[in-house]
């Protein structure tokens, strides 16, 4: 997750519809705190723009927050002062799970004691590059009936700064984890999967547990695994969604 900035990669963009299945997924995760402006709702959000995140606070309360979607900030600078921060040089939107455990790496504390899930109705995938490149949006599939919705695994960090009103103000960022490529999503994208999270294996609750930082309790969650049944939808491009092909259903694993 620490290097120069360069071409998307995985899950660079998010769906997060406002639709009955996202809607359902923020009441299930039981939020106290709300942003004042609400949650970010669109059909493509991409990297480096504001999402909404829901972290657990020391009290274990849950609150949503919107977030930029770039885990490292670097100051933003005028007359010399602090005025707000911006996304660092440094391309952090995803970590990888390998450097979650590195010292020094973007993602080291975090994931230690600033986890979040960002909910959303779906994602996107790309592979390959210039004209070879394909895209593929997922959403959630469930054989019974909606919400279709799913809660991503991330990190999340909070900046400070004394703003010129001379009052402390914060930004706060985040970034989704990535595992390994899991085999039903290699051909949609080879390097990597996201971290998906559920309420049915209680995935969603180890996960945001902000009195859990022994991080041995979180290995199992570091192995690829669909925990929902998704549909593969190939599109022209993501500012073109329309339908390239035929669906493609990924059952969830047992």
């Amino acid at each position: 997750a620490d290097c120069p900035k360069e071409g998307v990669k995985m899950c660079g963009r998010l769906n997060v519809t406002d639709c009955e299945g996202v809607r359902a997924l923020m009441e299930g995760l039981q939020i106290r705190l709300w942003p004042e402006t609400g949650p970010i709702f669109s059909r493509v959000i991409t990297a480096a723009n504001t999402v909404s995140i829901v972290l657990e606070n020391a009290h274990g309360q849950r609150e949503m927050h919107n977030a930029l979607w770039w885990l490292l900030l670097e100051p933003r600078i005028s007359n010399g002062a602090v005025v707000d921060f911006k996304p660092s040089k440094y391309t952090s939107f995803n970590t990888r799970y390998d450097k979650l455990n590195v010292k020094r790496s973007a993602g080291y504390q975090s994931f230690r004691s600033m986890r979040c899930v960002i909910p959303a109705a779906g994602f996107g995938e790309t592979e390959g590059k210039g004209s070879q490149a394909r895209y593929t949006d997922f959403t959630v599939f469930t054989q019974d009936k909606p919400p279709h919705a799913m809660a991503m695994g991330g990190l999340y960090r909070i900046w400070q700064y004394k703003g010129q009103d001379n009052t402390n103000h914060y930004k706060v960022s985040c970034s989704v984890v990535t595992l390994p490529a899991h085999p039903k999503m290699e051909k949609y994208h080879s390097k990597s999967s996201p971290l998906v999270l559920s309420h049915n294996d209680g995935s969603i609750d180890t996960w945001l547990d902000s009195g859990l930082t022994d991080t041995r309790a979180l290995a199992w969650l570091l192995k690829p695994k669909l925990r929902h049944s998704l549909v593969a939808h190939p599109i022209v491009r993501p500012t073109q969604p329309e339908s390239v092909g035929e669906d493609t259903l990924l059952m969830a694993d047992n």
